[in-house]
């Protein structure tokens, strides 16, 4: 898959506040069943279930099988084009800023 329609999956994956919501709380808990993300939470089974499968389906979150019960876990490598993306504009912002430094001590 190209780089741009990987950034557009997870761009659009994480658009979704309750999507969002889902990905950070697996991301604090480290691994957390499926079931654990319904309790507690306002979202129905199959809701979290749709969260799940969008999030998986962008490479976010990985699965792990135990009898009845998935587990999810967080796919660093998933964060990947985002991270990637975001590194082009902290070097673009970073020249930005100091041009502007030089230029603010120019004019004193």
């Amino acid at each position: 898959m190209p780089a741009a329609t990987q950034l557009t999956d997870v761009l659009k994956t994480l658009a979704d506040p309750t999507r969002r919501a889902v990905f950070e709380r697996i991301a604090r808990e480290g691994e957390i069943a499926a079931t654990g993300l319904v309790q507690g939470s306002k979202v129905s089974q199959p809701a979290v279930s749709q969260h799940l499968r969008a999030l998986r389906d962008a490479g976010l979150v990985a699965e792990r099988r135990e009898g009845r019960h998935i587990h999810y876990r967080v796919a660093p490598k998933g964060l990947g084009p985002l991270i990637d993306w975001l590194g082009h504009y902290e070097t673009f912002w970073t020249e930005r800023f100091a041009n502007l430094e030089r230029l603010l001590k120019e004019s004193e």
